[in-house]
């Protein structure tokens, strides 16, 4: 293959800002226009000029508990499931209806199925469950399929 036969580039390369008179796109401003706090670094996004910060403007949030509702966890154990009886589906509406949780507790807190304790029962689960819970589901001839 020889030069004057090579494929033409139809693309080109973008034009880098400030770069030089040689990169060709300006030299001294660079086409930022002049001075002033956009020619330099640009401005930050909470930037609203004169008037207090969006997110300044909101109220406090006080007290020691004011995270306690997020990531709420409400752990169960295998033994408390024997409540159920053979064959029978374990959903969060079935937790509720057994007492084995509370509606509240539902409704703040995410449920797991933790593996601590004995399952004597064939159950069919469809609420999450750790690793070890799983596996002592499917060990009582019952059937895990994680949420509904």
């Amino acid at each position: 293959m020889k030069l004057n036969e090579l494929p033409k580039i139809t693309t080109r390369k973008n034009k880098r800002l400030g770069h030089g008179y040689g990169s060709g796109k300006g030299g001294h401003t660079s086409s930022r226009g002049q001075k002033g706090q956009k020619s330099r670094n640009g401005v930050r996004l909470s930037f609203t000029g004169s008037s207090w910060v969006w997110f300044k403007r909101l109220p406090f949030m006080r007290g020691k508990s004011r995270f306690n509702s997020f990531g709420k966890k409400a752990l169960i154990n295998l033994s408390k499931l024997n409540v159920f009886e053979n064959g029978e589906l374990v959903s969060m509406e079935t937790l509720i209806e057994k007492k084995v949780i509370s509606r509240n507790q539902s409704t703040i807190s995410s449920i797991k199925i933790v593996g601590t304790g004995q399952l004597s029962k064939k159950l069919k689960v469809i609420v999450p469950a750790t690793l070890s819970a799983q596996k002592a589901i499917l060990a009582a001839k019952g059937e895990y399929s994680g949420q509904a």
